[in-house]
């Protein structure tokens, strides 16, 4: 009589435990669980890599071999655009500009005594130097790393190359009018000692030009950094060391920051400004999801160097061409504007940008678990008259952890928010 109470109790029990394992995802995890759609906000998240940009950033190098006679300024220093920074002494555009001006001072007119022939010498000797003069203040332009000075300059040596063609061909013409006897030798020598006074001009000017770049001024306001940015490392050239017979002699902690009156060749960095007075990101957003991605998105911004610190970001633009990864991936870059917060970051950090491409305030949520794809159709388990009830819904916005559902299930109506693919149609609720 006290076996058949015991069995009866223990079935009870395995009455009870069954729906409870049923409809608890706590204590099984393949167990479905039952809910209600929700009204809320959601926001739909493009997570991209980016890269904390500087405003602008200029490396001043010497235009010519030297030393650093003046250095106005220190590492850290924040200047104005078109401060004076350093000063280039170069003896060989010194002496460029001192035979210019000889050459200037000698200048007078052309003396011809064995006819027309020697008129085309002197024609060509006078384009010989003139052209001698462009190369050197076009290879003296090229160093410069201001983009205005250089433009500057440019232009100053196209307009002198196109006012002493004028003058060369009017020379010739004057030539060639002597040698056919239709103009008097008086107006050739005239207008080759115009063409050679011009040549001189110009070229005491190209080199004086070239002179005053020595001079290094800020192209724009920022913080001054020693020497140019920071390049990575090349591997050694094998080859190069067996034919030379030397080891790598690269000094390591050696400081490379030029000292006043320490020597320059052309072309050496000597001081970098970098403007931060606003900061930016640039990332690169995949393919599939550039075309949610419009100037005026915000984003939430994570620095590598700061974690756990917030920032935020806006959306300037994106680019129209695209960028292809290494492993064939199309993505398209995008700028943005980095609002200021401490610690600031700096120029080159690595981030991680999550943007805000849709979002959606008092809309029908449910789970992102709750969202199963049937036959290419996006499905939501419903209960109905206690049973489960597959319905196809149409989706909005679609967040990480919730989405929007724009048709098909409404606020309030109980759904399958765990355990979605244990469902059977028809099938009985817990």
């Amino acid at each position: 009589m006290s076996r058949r109470p015991r069995i009866v109790i223990i079935a009870a029990g395995l009455l009870v435990l069954l729906p409870m394992t049923a409809a608890s995802c706590d204590d099984e995890p393949t167990g479905i669980r039952v809910g209600t759609a929700a009204v809320g906000a959601v926001d739909e998240i493009v997570e991209a890599p980016g890269t904390v940009t500087a405003r602008a950033a200029a490396t001043l190098t010497a235009p010519a071999a030297g030393t650093l006679a003046e250095l106005r300024v220190e590492p850290g220093d924040r200047v104005d655009k078109g401060d004076l920074l350093a000063v280039i002494d170069s003896p060989e555009l010194e002496r460029r500009r001192e035979s210019a001006a000889r050459a200037l001072d000698q200048t007078g007119d052309v003396s011809v005594d064995s006819g027309t022939s020697e008129f085309v010498a002197v024609r060509k000797r006078t384009d010989r130097q003139a052209t001698e003069a462009f190369e050197q203040a076009a290879d003296a332009a090229d160093k410069l790393a201001d983009p205005e000075l250089k433009k500057a300059l440019k232009h100053q040596i196209a307009a002198a190359e196109e006012q002493y063609e004028a003058a060369s061909d009017a020379a010739a013409a004057a030539v060639r009018s002597v040698q056919r006897g239709v103009s008097s030798l008086g107006r050739a020598v005239g207008a080759l000692s115009a063409a050679q006074r011009l040549q001189a001009e110009q070229a005491y000017e190209l080199a004086d030009a070239a002179v005053e770049a020595l001079s290094l001024r800020a192209p724009v306001a920022g913080v001054i950094q020693a020497g140019g940015p920071a390049q990575p490392a090349a591997a050694p050239d094998l080859s190069a060391l067996i034919q030379s017979n030397t080891a790598n002699t690269a000094a390591t902690g050696v400081d490379t920051e030029i000292s006043e009156g320490g020597y320059v060749s052309a072309g050496t960095p000597v001081l970098t400004i970098v403007d931060t007075s606003t900061l930016g990101l640039t990332a690169d957003v995949d393919e599939t999801d550039v075309l949610l991605v419009e100037p005026g998105i915000e984003a939430d911004v994570e620095l590598d160097a700061a974690p756990g610190v917030g920032y935020t970001a806006t959306v300037r633009s994106t680019d129209l061409l695209p960028t292809t990864s290494a492993r064939g991936g199309v993505s398209y870059q995008i700028r943005l504007d980095l609002a200021k917060a401490d610690p600031a970051p700096r120029p080159g950090m690595s981030a991680v940008v999550r943007l805000k491409v849709r979002q959606a305030d008092d809309a029908v949520t449910v789970p992102a678990s709750a969202v199963l794809s049937v036959d290419g159709k996006d499905t939501v388990w419903t209960v109905q008259d206690g049973r489960f009830r597959s319905v196809p819904v149409t989706l909005g916005v679609q967040g990480e952890d919730s989405v929007q559902v724009v048709d098909g299930v409404g606020a309030g109506e109980r759904i399958v928010v765990a355990g979605a693919d244990q469902v059977i149609e028809g099938e009985e609720t817990p």
